[in-house]
């Protein structure tokens, strides 16, 4: 069944004239031939508003009595049976009166929605839940009234009723909201000029809103490319600068100066995956621009201008922030910088503003960490190289001389040793170092700091600047290979989250252990609520740390869009790990859908099977039925006649074919009655102790004196049943087995012990059943061969098999030596399994005391 569709009338406050157009609305469905009704509509004896209803079907209100008063409310189950096209709901975030099927009225639409009603609903700004607090700042008075704010998001259409400040305080001043004793009070109090002109903005921005998202939905779904100007909306471009602040701080002072202004920074990463920026300050760049309101994004492009623009276009910005580039003078030899040239391909519809700051001209490079990339005691080693190496080497060589080019040699192959060890530094530091050693000690004049040759200088200064570079290149390949090793440890955790995508193999508590094994943490849940004011609740949680209800109390925290969160505890991450943690968080809320969809899907599965079943019930019941009923009816009008005289055995064999055609009926509908519990899962069975032989021969009242013959001994052991779903199931089987059985041939029921088990056996001399269908003769509306119509309809067996597996039992069919059928029905002797008992009585006691 589709659902039903919402229509809101949204006011900025109370008589404003919401209900007055939700009925004018009705009047014009009404109109068009629509079948709409006024479900519950309260006029507040308001002239006009009483006088639309007139030409409307209304159901009536029930009447509910509540602390000395009736108090009026919707009739839910009235609506419901009355099913029309279209429901009129006055006032969405009422509170139903206690002793209502539902708490709130939105919850009573709900139920309206799901039934496949349309529904048209109004409710002010002031009690949507988000604006609680607003609310009160404005007006002083806290709403108790109200409603989620995501069940008027749902909505599929939200029209706003609009009207001034002024024209609403003279409709309150002629009468026509509250009556003539309250209007000063009114006008005083809630209705203030102030109070209608916040309220009134308070219900155009959140419209906005909605419309604003309808748009971009619109846009991406059309390929709209050119920006359409139709609110202010700010793209900041990060570089991972300490300048950043100063930009972000800069667009939400330029979004502030008009309203519903929207701020969105944005960072682009090169496509290779390795950072150029510092981790730590994107992540306060990140927390600042959130905290103003706005949101952080991270695009990857190689083309930084390009990605900038395609990035501004893409969510319909007005307006983009760039900070004055960071080179020097010399740099823009290279080329016009990332501003300018931004700048140039804006176009007519991005305005670029570029924003100077601290940083201006003081060089692109970053705040990096060198010797953080090597391992403790590579450094150490390093620096002991570095430093100590140089005076042990120009000891050694002072009892050779090998000349100044070998010695410069030596040093140089101890500088590169240094910096494969430790780095930048250490390498510098015996450069530095070798230099001073190879003046004193190997270039004329010896054992001054001078020197006499400028060869000897310029091949010193080559030594260091060969060393500075090589330890260079040591260093960068180090924070490299670091890099590469992290990004091939996330590209193999990410691979990991893909294939469970695709293959869908990992469930919710398996990917949080997963997650708290990678990251080393104590505990990980997954947090969820259902609204923006609505509690959190765990949807999954693993580990043994302390438990964490809201995402706030976890040391790390992952949200997931709006109302979900992974909380972590056990230490704080570095700020480069978010990345993947975000990959983990999407997935962990992926696996949560998907559970619950395949819970909707093995629900719609059953759906399904239940009207297969009620496809294949109607077409059963259309012959199976009528005939005795076709029978009793012909029997009935013979027997009423006036025209024919019956005779007593004329009367008496209509009389018998009456009871026939009942008896039939009776048993079919039974059977059908049975399989309907069964299939909807409602069969509770009450288990208790008792003997055989006080069931089985009530079975056998259906069936003729001398078609069965009985073997239960006395001595077998008790069994664990339900008295009568035991007595309906051995019915069925006996029936069935008297139906194929060859005349004059009885059927026989015989029962024995086996370890824990009783067996029961209905044997038969019938035709039989071939193996490949011994299963399928247990299925619904499944009849044997060529078995005529008026055998029933097929469900028997079904219900033999559904009572006895309900009652901890089996039931299956075997050959009989010699030809025929024997069905086997399996229970538990008594005491064999007191669980079972225990859990049955616990379940059956409601029922129980409901009945007494």
């Amino acid at each position: 069944m589709a659902r039903g569709k919402l229509r809101i009338h949204l006011g900025a406050a109370p008589g404003v004239g919401k209900t007055y157009a939700m009925l004018s609305e009705a009047h014009r469905r009404v109109e068009r031939g629509t079948d709409c009704v006024v479900a519950f509509v309260e006029h507040h004896d308001r002239p006009r508003t009483e006088t639309m209803l007139h030409g409307l079907e209304r159901v009536p209100c029930r009447r509910l009595a509540y602390r000395g008063g009736v108090f009026p409310e919707m009739d839910l189950d009235a609506v419901l049976a009355r099913r029309p096209q279209v429901a009129l709901v006055d006032e969405l975030a009422h509170t139903n009166v206690p002793g209502s099927r539902n708490a709130k009225r939105w919850q009573d639409v709900e139920e309206l929605l799901a039934a496949g009603i349309d529904v048209v609903s109004t409710v002010d700004i002031q009690h949507l839940e988000s604006l609680g607090d607003v609310v009160e700042s404005i007006t002083g008075v806290r709403e108790r009234e109200t409603v989620p704010d995501e069940v008027v998001r749902r909505a599929d259409q939200v029209e706003l009723v609009d009207m001034s400040p002024e024209a609403l305080r003279r409709r309150m001043a002629h009468g026509n909201i509250h009556p003539p004793d309250k209007v000063d009070a009114a006008l005083s109090n809630y209705f203030r000029p102030g109070n209608l002109t916040a309220l009134r903005e308070l219900a155009l921005l959140w419209v906005a809103d909605r419309v604003d998202a309808h748009l971009t939905e619109y846009r991406s779904e059309h390929r709209v490319a050119r920006i359409w100007g139709s609110r202010e909306r700010i793209v900041v471009g990060l570089t991972g600068g300490p300048e950043g602040r100063t930009l972000i701080r800069r667009a939400a002072r330029l979004a502030g100066k008009g309203a519903g202004g929207e701020v969105l920074a944005v960072y682009i990463a090169r496509s290779d995956g390795l950072p150029s920026a510092s981790p730590k300050e994107l992540a306060m760049q990140r927390t600042l621009v959130e905290d103003l309101g706005g949101t952080f994004h991270h695009v990857v492009g190689d083309d930084i201008p390009a990605a900038l623009l395609a990035f501004a276009r893409g969510v319909n910005a007005t307006q983009l922030v760039l900070g004055s580039s960071r080179r020097k003078t010399w740099q823009y030899a290279f080329g016009p910088g990332v501003g300018a040239t931004v700048a140039q391909r804006s176009g007519s519809d991005l305005d670029v503003h570029i924003v100077t700051h601290d940083e201006v001209a003081k060089g692109r490079g970053l705040p990096v960490a060198r010797g953080a990339r090597l391992g403790r005691s590579r450094r150490v080693w390093g620096w002991l190289v570095g430093v100590a190496g140089p005076p042990a080497l120009a000891a050694l060589l002072h009892a050779v001389d090998l000349g100044l080019a070998n010695d410069m040699l030596l040093f140089l192959a101890l500088t590169v040793a240094a910096a494969l060890l430790g780095g930048l530094f250490p390498a510098l530091a015996s450069a530095a170092v070798g230099s001073l050693l190879l003046n004193y000690f190997y270039s004329p004049p010896l054992h001054r700091w001078t020197i006499a040759d400028p060869k000897n200088v310029l091949a010193i200064a080559i030594f260091v600047a060969v060393g500075a570079a090589v330890a260079s290149v040591v260093d960068l390949a180090a924070r490299r290979t670091h890099q590469a090793a992290r990004l091939r440890a996330e590209s193999g955790i990410l691979s990991f989250l893909a294939g469970n995508v695709l293959r869908g193999e990992t469930g919710l508590e398996d990917l949080l252990e997963r997650v708290r094994e990678t990251f080393g943490m104590e505990s990980a849940a997954l947090l969820e609520r259902a609204g923006d004011v609505e509690p959190w609740t765990c949807a999954g949680r693993v580990g043994h740390g302390r438990p964490v209800e809201r995402p706030d109390q976890a040391d790390v925290d992952m949200p997931v869009g709006d109302h979900m969160a992974l909380a972590l505890t056990g230490r704080v991450l570095p700020a480069e790990d978010r990345r993947v943690l975000a990959a983990f968080a999407a997935q962990a809320a992926v696996v949560l859908d998907r559970s619950r969809l395949r819970e909707e899907a093995d629900r719609a599965r059953a759906l399904a099977e239940g009207d297969r079943i009620r496809t294949a019930l109607l077409a059963a019941v259309s012959h199976d039925l009528r005939t005795p009923l076709a029978g009793i009816k012909a029997a009935v009008t013979s027997l009423r006649s006036e025209d024919v005289e019956w005779s007593e055995e004329d009367r008496a064999e209509l009389l018998a074919g009456i009871e026939e055609g009942a008896d039939r009926l009776d048993h079919l509908v039974g059977n059908l009655l049975d399989m309907s519990r069964l299939r909807t899962g409602t069969v509770t069975p009450l288990i208790r102790e008792i003997d055989l032989d006080e069931v089985v021969p009530m079975a056998l009242g259906g069936v003729p004196d001398g078609s069965v013959g009985l073997d239960v001994p006395e001595t077998l052991p008790m069994v664990d049943v339900d008295p009568g779903l035991l007595e309906r199931a051995m019915a069925n089987l006996v029936e069935n087995a008297v139906k194929y059985s060859p005349s004059g041939t009885p059927v026989l029921v015989a029962a024995s012990a086996l370890a824990d088990r009783v067996e029961v056996r209905v044997v038969d001399r019938g035709p039989g059943v071939p193996d490949e269908a011994k299963e399928r003769v247990f299925e619904p509306f499944q009849r044997h061969g060529d078995a005529p119509r008026g055998a029933g309809v097929g469900l028997g067996l079904a219900v033999a098999r559904g009572f006895a597996e309900a009652m901890g039992g089996t039931l299956g069919a075997e050959d009989t030596p010699g030809g025929g059928l024997t069905m086997v029905l399996t229970l538990r002797a008594a005491g064999s399994r007191p669980e079972l008992r225990h859990a049955a009585d616990r379940a059956a006691e409601p029922e129980r005391q409901a009945s007494s």
